[in-house]
């Protein structure tokens, strides 16, 4: 981000009031705010209660991309799943219609999520399977899908381990499973590397699996991060924060951001939405949920110098998709002009650390979380 004295002074000179409209592309441009949304956003949305869909269009890429482009939104995140064939083949032809809107719509390809998970092979697991076999295919998914990336022009790939963990104690040899994880991790960052892409891990606690995933937390993930990039040199895997899934177990996501910094873990990509605090992956419109939490977290990204994209990730079963896209836009832009006015006053902030008292911390920032 661009954040210095000359820029924080247009907070109050230039966005003196709510952020709406064209005002908010003009602030995510002076500040350096790189905002996308994951295709998926876009709808339909399926789940178990409605099998069908929710009615709102179709979901093949092509109608996606338009929808987020009609929610004024730059950056879009896909999964490699919708670049194959049903031979699970690279669809060439599919890439490069792609390609040629995200040109059209002056968008930015941003990240390549690996899907290992909806078909049912993966059921019991991705890179940790049980059966040594269906691990392999899994890696070579993953690499796949670091071609597709490179193709379509992306900046990172990602892993989301949906499948990999346990729903029953006693299920898992637990360190056997780490190990698995690990060593399948090194392979895939290996070669996102050798492609000049950086590989991202994204933590949650659980869902689908229904006790643990296989990296819970941030602070797992960081640890096998971290172990990863020992043995491959550089800092080349790092970890993508979804705010939902902080609240999932009522973690502090601030700390987890400076926890990323303290032992020098890359933070390579934000998720933003929001949920109920000990709830499931709600995914709903980022920013409507406890403000000073949330603007918590975004101050820790501008105060640890983060640089990346900040994407929705979020099911809006019951919302237009467009609405709710063009929504969370609008809300994080507020909040995130919110944490800039904190870190504005960062001095007096910290002076009033160093004495311990609360209540004149909650009066420095209260007008600014309430009003600003």
């Amino acid at each position: 981000m661009k954040v210095s004295a000359n820029t924080l002074k247009k907070l109050e000179a230039e966005y003196p009031s709510y952020l709406e409209g064209d005002d908010i592309d003009r602030f995510f441009e002076d500040f350096g705010i790189k905002f996308a949304a994951g295709h998926w956003c876009a709808g339909d949305f399926v789940d178990r209660f409605a099998t069908g869909g929710y009615g709102w269009g179709a979901s093949d890429i092509v109608s996606q991309i338009k929808r987020v482009h009609a929610a004024g939104i730059k950056g879009i995140e896909f999964h490699n799943s919708v670049f194959l064939t049903q031979d699970n083949e690279v669809d060439e032809d599919l890439i490069g219609r792609v390609k040629d809107m995200l040109r059209e719509f002056d968008m930015v390809p941003t990240n390549m999520n690996t899907n290992l998970w909806t078909d049912p092979k993966w059921k019991m697991g991705g890179i940790t399977n049980p059966s040594k076999k269906i691990r392999e295919e899994a890696i070579e998914v993953a690499i796949q899908g670091i071609e597709v990336a490179k193709k379509l022009g992306c900046s990172s790939v990602a892993l989301w381990p949906g499948s990999d963990g346990w729903d029953y104690n006693f299920e898992v040899n637990y360190g056997e499973q780490l190990r698995l994880f690990t060593d399948g991790c090194e392979k895939i960052n290996r070669e996102a590397k050798r492609a000049g892409l950086v590989f991202g891990l994204e933590p949650k606690l659980h869902e689908p699996r229904e006790n643990n995933m296989v990296v819970p937390t941030v602070g797992t993930g960081a640890l096998v991060a971290r172990e990863v990039n020992e043995r491959c040199g550089g800092k080349n895997m790092g970890i993508c924060i979804d705010y939902g899934h902080e609240l999932m177990l009522d973690a502090e996501a601030a700390q987890d951001v400076y926890l990323l910094k303290q032992f020098g873990v890359p933070l390579v990509n934000f998720h933003v939405n929001t949920a109920k605090t000990h709830s499931n992956d709600e995914d709903r419109v980022s920013g409507t949920a406890n403000l000073w939490a949330f603007t918590d977290f975004l101050l820790a990204a501008i105060d640890t110098g983060y640089d990346g994209w900040f994407g929705e990730d979020q099911f809006t079963y019951r919302m237009d998709p467009v609405k709710a896209m063009r929504l969370s836009k609008e809300l994080f832009a507020n909040c995130m002009k919110k944490a800039l006015l904190v870190y504005s006053k960062k001095d007096e902030l910290e002076r009033i650390r160093e004495t311990g008292d609360q209540a004149e911390i909650i009066n420095l920032v209260k007008r600014i979380i309430l009003q600003g």
